[in-house]
């Protein structure tokens, strides 16, 4: 198992042949790999270059490489991420016959439909530890272990065990597998990925903690995993499902529960990848580029999983940029390797404000965020890690707008606002970080009493009387007739239906249309379940009747509500 946090570059989100049509190529890869150097170079750590999905030849069962993609197969790759003292690191689909046309040795542990193979029956698992045990001896050091299907049996076998029995057996098998491996290849690293939660049920919902963040906790991990994985991750980056006018701090806000989860399934923070540093250029991260990325970065640190993990376009981050990076890097590097990192406060699905704390004997770096529409203050006295009562405290980090107030042991934030405060020696202003001048939060904000009305099948609508010198906030939702969160989805780009088509909000006064502005009109491939826009107060008549509308194209029955809040901006 990991002896130290690592940090670990993929390059998924740089291509993404899943949401989007960019495929990966040697020479995509190459240039990712010269980029890795380069940001090196300025003092980022990477540890490992992992090469993600579709690397491999459909018909060579791990062994080969995709043609005419890598003309020269890997060589170029491995060898110079070898003589620059980079690990390399491979995705495998487990046992899913994901863009897989099954080998000989494969096909006696195939399932009825032909798209996963069992484990404890045929020739499957054998190749496919042996193909890895190849890797190994190339050089290879990590694997991301992928779409398992715990469930997959060759019909003979299901005909002849009950579908309990199968996934017991195939467990077992896995398990057994890979520590079999991990004695033979001591220094290899395993990361979890989909696949590995238990499917369950919750009031009608075939239970899946990483597709929703309203859902009711339940226990969905196997602790068991932790024996043969260094890292489970906790699912890739999505918006969560608390309204946001930042699309970026929702996204922020999902990794955020997602692990506050997975802790309470009884994983520790340090074997958890939470997965959510993506920087990119294609659909898997809607078009992102490097929006709002240092704080993203830093919540990717403070999270305290031992695997970093780091997608996407490294060509995305100048000289000033990766100097800044392995500052933050290497302050939070130090203190996941002390292994004081917990969390608190109230959980991120929920809107409440909650924070992260990493700390050694000398001090500590805190790492709040007031995930709901409203100024909030964030109780640092309620840490899991005691802050001494005379520490000093400075403000290290925040986003521009708001002036986050430091006050004893609580600090305020604005709405949807994230701050990094250091405490004891990182109280310094040689750890200072800035400010986030891409993500802005309002100076003040108050709600204004309104009740929304049906208007027709899926609307909502109400009028209000337009300030006169504030900005109005309109934030809707969508649930289930159980008040579970429903994600509508257009699809995945580049043909996807954009979501302020499918959830669209649209204001009029005295006869004419207002433009609103909105952040979430992207094709998401995961589901939006709200929509929040904002009208200009240089786009008002003073006093005069505003009307605002919300209206939902998702197919299934829903349930709408509306809120609108007065922002003003510094």
């Amino acid at each position: 198992m990991l002896k130290q946090p690592v940090a670990i570059y993929i390059n998924w989100a740089a291509y993404d042949e899943l949401s989007d049509v960019v495929e990966l190529t040697e020479e995509l890869a190459l240039r990712q790999l010269r980029e890795l150097l380069r940001l090196r170079s300025f003092g980022v750590r990477f540890d490992y270059y992992l090469m993600d999905a579709f690397w491999y030849a459909r018909d060579g069962g791990y062994r080969t490489w995709r043609r005419p993609h890598w003309p020269n197969g890997p060589d170029a790759w491995l060898d110079q991420c070898l003589s620059n003292g980079v690990l390399p690191g491979l995705w495998v689909a487990g046992n899913s016959c994901m863009a897989h046309d099954p080998v000989p040795a494969w096909r006696d542990s195939l399932n009825e439909d032909g798209t996963a193979c069992c484990l404890f029956s045929g020739g499957f698992f054998a190749h496919f530890l042996e193909s890895l045990h190849l890797w190994y001896e190339r050089g290879v050091r990590l694997f991301k272990v992928d779409f398992m299907n715990f469930d997959a049996a060759p019909v003979a076998v299901a005909q002849t065990m009950l579908p309990s029995e199968v996934r017991a057996q195939n467990i077992a098998a896995f398990m057994a597998g890979l520590k079999r491996f991990r004695l033979e290849h001591p220094d290899v690293v395993f990361l979890a990925y989909n696949g590995f939660e238990e499917q369950t049920r919750c009031r009608g919902w075939s239970y899946v903690t990483q597709s929703n963040t309203s859902l009711p906790f339940r226990k969905v991990m196997d602790t068991r995993w932790l024996d043969v994985f260094d890292a489970i991750y906790c699912g890739d980056p999505r918006p969560a499902d608390v309204p946001a006018m930042n699309f970026w701090r929702a996204k922020d806000v999902y990794s955020d529960h997602m692990v506050r989860a997975y802790a309470l399934n009884g994983l520790p923070l340090a074997r958890i990848d939470n997965s959510g540093f993506m920087i990119g250029t294609t659909g898997t991260c809607y078009y992102r580029g490097a929006a709002a990325w240092r704080g993203m970065l830093l919540l990717s640190l403070a999270r305290g999983g031992w695997a970093n993990t780091y997608y996407g376009n490294l060509d995305l981050l100048s000289e000033a940029d990766a100097r800044w990076f392995a500052k933050a890097q290497a302050m939070f590097m130090a203190l996941q390797a002390y292994g004081r990192c917990e969390a608190f406060g109230g959980m991120p699905g929920e809107g409440e404000p909650y924070a992260f704390i990493a700390a050694d004997a000398d001090g500590a770096l805190v790492t709040a965020v007031n995930p709901g529409q409203r100024t909030a203050d964030v109780d640092l006295g309620r840490s899991p890690i005691p802050i001494a009562a005379d520490a000093p405290m400075r403000l290290l980090f925040c986003d521009a707008g708001f002036k986050p107030a430091l006050r004893g042991r609580q600090i305020t934030l604005g709405a949807e606002q994230m701050a990094l405060i250091g405490i004891g020696r990182y109280a310094d202003a040689q750890y200072e970080l800035g400010v986030q001048d891409d993500v802005i939060i309002p100076a003040s904000i108050e709600p204004l009493p309104v009740a929304f009305v049906a208007d027709g099948d899926k609307a909502i609508t109400a009028t209000i009387p337009a300030p006169s010198d504030a900005h109005v906030r309109a934030v809707f939702r969508q649930t289930d007739a159980r008040g579970i969160a429903k994600r509508t989805t257009g699809g995945s780009p580049p043909s996807g239906t954009t979501l302020a088509r499918l959830l669209t909000i649209t204001a009029h006064q005295s006869g004419r249309e207002v433009p609103v502005q909105v952040n979430y009109d992207k094709a998401i491939w995961s589901g939006l379940s709200w929509a929040v826009g904002e009208i200009a107060a240089e786009h008002l008549m003073s006093g005069q009747p505003l009307t605002l509308r919300f209206e939902s194209r998702e197919p299934e029955a829903v349930q709408l509500t509306g809120a609108v809040y007065l922002v003003r901006y510094a």
